[in-house]
């Protein structure tokens, strides 16, 4: 006897019980299981309306995964690739910049953890911070290896 395929209603449920998706990587993952007269859309609008689905949630989720490890453009590029637009993106923006040149600072002292000798490391370790996505500022201020929480 064949097991019965949950609904797509039940796969998406499952799905967010697991993590936080955004809309749009939602929408692909149940688009695969859909069967014809289901629409995907308005389970997703349901979704939404019930709570279950949030595209903050999800932001906020995705940030703190990745603020640790990459830099502001890395993060933002990754919000836009899932859907993430508008308004929205642009306050995501802002509270990310404040503490962009503290993490770089992080990332570089648990790669690296000195000051290059010369300028092949430097530049070494200038390539691997902004390859993480941070700024020039925050690499800079990174790769002179002052903390900036001294900076008084």
């Amino acid at each position: 006897m064949a097991a019965q395929q949950p609904s797509l209603k039940a796969r998406a449920l499952r799905y967010l019980s697991m993590r936080e998706y955004s809309r749009l990587e939602l929408g692909r993952k149940l688009a695969r299981h859909a069967e014809e007269g289901e629409d995907v859309d308005a389970l997703l609008d349901w979704l939404e309306q019930n709570k279950w689905l949030s595209q903050e949630r999800f932001s906020e989720a995705l940030i703190h995964r990745r603020a640790a490890r990459y830099g502001n453009s890395r993060i933002v590029a990754e919000l836009q690739s899932h859907g993430v637009a508008g308004e929205a993106l642009q306050e995501l923006k802002s509270t990310l910049a404040g503490d962009e040149t503290a993490r770089a600072c992080e990332v570089w002292r648990r790669k690296f953890g000195t000051v290059a000798a010369d300028r092949q490391e430097r530049n070494k370790q200038m390539r691997f911070l902004l390859q993480r996505g941070f700024s020039q500022r925050a690499v800079l201020a990174a790769l002179g290896g002052s903390d900036p929480d001294d900076e008084i």
